[in-house]
């Protein structure tokens, strides 16, 4: 869907990474890695988006690191666009809202580090009838067309869980 309004796929790959988690910040050689393209293509599409004031940059030591401009007038739109891109929003409608006692849900993995991926992970944090989440899945994995994997804490298992794994709250009650 993106793909037709957007034909560079490396200014896809940009606004993922910074729209979706406005947290992410990465410096050019750091985006060449993470997404497998020249500097070039990646330089040329950095400078349109600051350019135009939809990303900031500031340089420590010899990096110039970027990250999203929160206060520009389109961030909430582009973030909203990056969640529908992604499902969440569908996921959020579909699964979570049905589930009741959720408190918490955060994105996890590749997304969370504002990376494209075929799997969304998520954390759910509260009582959660397991069956019942699975059927959810199922029919939501169709809609957003990536599979879905999660992980189920419960509220006490949460507060001692303290892995270093980035995440992105994505919904609470």
């Amino acid at each position: 869907m993106i793909e037709a309004l957007i034909s560079s796929k490396t200014r896809i790959k940009l606004l993922l990474k910074f729209f979706l988690n406005s947290s992410n910040r990465a410096y050019l050689r750091g985006l060449e890695e993470e997404f497998g393209e020249s500097t070039n293509a990646i330089r040329l599409e950095l400078n349109k988006l600051e350019q135009v004031g939809m990303i900031t940059s500031d340089v420590q030591g010899n990096k110039k690191f970027f990250k999203a401009n929160t206060k520009h007038p389109l961030f909430f739109d582009l973030n909203s666009i990056i969640r529908k891109y992604i499902g969440i929003d569908t996921i959020i409608e579909n699964v979570i809202n049905q589930l009741g006692e959720v408190e918490r849900v955060y994105l996890t993995g590749e997304f969370a580090r504002g990376l494209d991926n075929n799997v969304i992970d998520l954390e759910l944090i509260g009582i959660v009838n397991t069956n019942y989440l699975a059927d959810l899945i199922k029919k939501a994995e169709p809609l957003v067309k990536r599979k879905i994997r999660y992980v189920i804490y419960s509220p006490e298992e949460y507060t001692e869980v303290k892995d270093k794994q980035e995440k992105l709250l994505i919904w609470s009650r």
